[in-house]
């Protein structure tokens, strides 16, 4: 998909710095997982991110997971399974919280685990967004940002300039029927024009939803059931990013100073 990058001006609503805090199409490293766990942390504290659990809610955690592939900085990001909820809608790995998990971020690690097969000593933990929002199921939604290695490269001894290991996306072993599919979105695809488009979250907040029609792989591996076609679309039908997972987005993208607004409005 071609693609027009711009930087915003003219929003306050929407992300609007001007320049990003980290490269868009530089390889992560190590210092920029720094910068991004700054720029975490700056966020939280000009937001007031200091939401304490309700213990009456109902609660689920996700992972917004950062890594490199074939060299490419970006965001894993699924395509959900045949589920009775928002099935072949696009999220991040994550899932409700079980008594039996120890924390929140316990919670999130465990799911990432489950569902694409990355155990927790392989996700270096940057920070948190927020604050939590409530998903349509009335789950509070707690957002945590981790970075993925491959296999035996968790604690790479490298230079801090030099870019992080790349994970190879065709080696994660998804599990359905809670996933259809994994792929990447680019860091780059954040300032694509064509992909975005300015919607409403809860009917009231601005944000973006991102086409990410061309993305997504038609054939997957899966547990148990080797390149199975799982991914069906039509020819034509868009794919979307939306809704929580969407708001969740730009967030990351605010916090990150990314910003995409048409200044033609």
């Amino acid at each position: 998909m071609f693609c027009r990058m711009f930087m915003a001006t003219t929003s306050s609503a929407l992300p609007s710095m001007s320049h990003p805090t980290i490269s868009l199409t530089v390889p992560f490293t190590r210092n920029s997982l720094d910068t991004v766990r700054g720029a975490l942390l700056d966020y939280a504290t000009s937001t007031g991110l200091t939401s304490e659990p309700d213990p009456n809610e109902s609660h689920a955690a996700i992972l917004v997971p950062l890594c490199n592939v074939g060299g490419v900085p970006g965001i894993l990001l699924e395509v959900r399974g045949n589920l009775r909820s928002h099935p072949g809608e696009v999220s991040f790995p994550g899932g409700k919280v079980d008594k039996a998990d120890s924390s929140f971020l316990a919670a999130a690690l465990r799911e990432v685990h489950e569902e694409v097969g990355v155990p927790p000593g392989r996700v270096d933990i940057l920070g948190r967004l927020g604050p939590p929002e409530r998903s349509l199921k009335g789950l509070r939604v707690w957002p945590y940002v981790g970075f993925v290695y491959p296999p035996g490269t968790a604690s790479p001894d490298q230079e801090p300039d030099v870019p992080l290991p790349s994970l190879s996306v065709n080696s994660l072993v998804v599990s359905p029927p809670e996933v259809a599919a994994v792929f990447l979105l680019p860091l780059s695809a954040l300032a694509c024009q064509t992909r975005l488009k300015s919607s409403l979250f809860r009917a009231s907040r601005p944000y973006w939803t991102i086409d990410v029609s061309d993305l997504v792989p038609q054939r997957v591996q899966t547990r148990g059931d080797i390149d199975h076609n799982l991914v069906e679309k039509t020819a034509g039908e868009k794919l979307e990013v939306w809704g929580l997972t969407g708001w969740y987005l730009s967030l990351i993208m605010e916090a990150l100073g990314i910003s995409i607004w048409n200044t033609k409005g």
